[in-house]
């Protein structure tokens, strides 16, 4: 099955749509919009739906996705700055401050990477890589390959990319079906083996695999966590959406105690 680039930017926007409770067309509009978000079975398995306020941009606007309580204070917002101040200091500290008296505030601010067909390149690293499908990587949920495998929601694993030096595993990468149309990569290398092209095997050899299953593959990347958004880029991925989402202030607590 064959993606173009169009094909897969569609596709993208299409569950981001399921996610955000709007239209898939609403991510090109020259306006920033403000929709009410409710749970859809459909949304990606990780989100915890509704939403208290989730913004969402593929470049061309913002979209909102928000309790009913909060559209008049996230319209105000989105309307006052630009794109990117909305997603950075200081101005999301106008709407950071406004939460605060809700008990939430700014969590998660994560960058989505989707492949572009023309760019994307598979790689080797020296070592050997071994194509692990689903049943053959139960004993790797351990702490070390904790981005690869997500042991609260295995069931969603479903293929692995593994490099071995020997019959040492020295480097996983793993996607999981988080929707019916998208895996999503997460990858580990030991520290010993890493700078040595092993991450970039491993995530173009597991995007060729995910496509080859008729699925699009998609990277997310915190923007200060240099040494994967490089891997990214030099796989053939590229910048596509970005999102903010604020949870209660309990939620983030629990993450700076490690609770979560």
């Amino acid at each position: 099955m064959s993606f173009s680039k169009d094909r897969i930017i569609e596709i993208a926007m299409r569950q981001s749509a399921i996610d955000a409770g709007c239209e898939a067309r609403d991510f090109m509009r020259a306006e920033n919009i403000t929709v009410i978000s409710a749970a859809d079975r459909r949304a990606r398995k990780y989100l915890e739906l509704p939403f208290d306020c989730n913004l969402i941009s593929y470049g061309s606007n913002i979209v909102a996705s928000v309790g009913e309580g909060y559209v008049r204070r996230v319209s105000e917002y989105i309307s006052r700055f630009s794109i990117e101040k909305c997603f950075e200091t200081p101005g999301l500290y106008v709407l950071n401050d406004a939460f605060l008296t809700e008990g939430l505030r700014a969590c998660f601010m994560a960058e989505y990477f989707l492949p572009d067909s023309d760019e994307l390149s598979v790689f080797d690293c020296g070592f050997e890589l071994r194509v692990l499908e689903k049943g053959e990587f139960d004993a790797l949920y351990t702490d070390e390959w904790s981005n690869a495998l997500c042991k609260k929601r295995r069931e969603l694993d479903m293929l692995c990319v593994g490099a071995y030096d020997g019959e040492r595993l020295i480097g996983l990468a793993g996607c999981s079906a988080d929707c019916d149309s998208m895996w999503q990569i997460g990858i580990d290398v030991l520290p010993a083996y890493r700078r040595h092209g092993v991450a970039s095997a491993l995530t173009s050899h597991l995007a060729a695999e995910t496509f080859k299953r008729g699925k699009v593959p998609f990277y997310c990347a915190a923007w200060s966590n240099i040494a994967s958004v490089r891997n990214a880029i030099n796989c053939g991925f590229r910048p596509a959406w970005v999102e903010l989402t604020y949870k209660s202030i309990g939620f983030t607590d629990s993450l700076n105690s490690g609770e979560k």
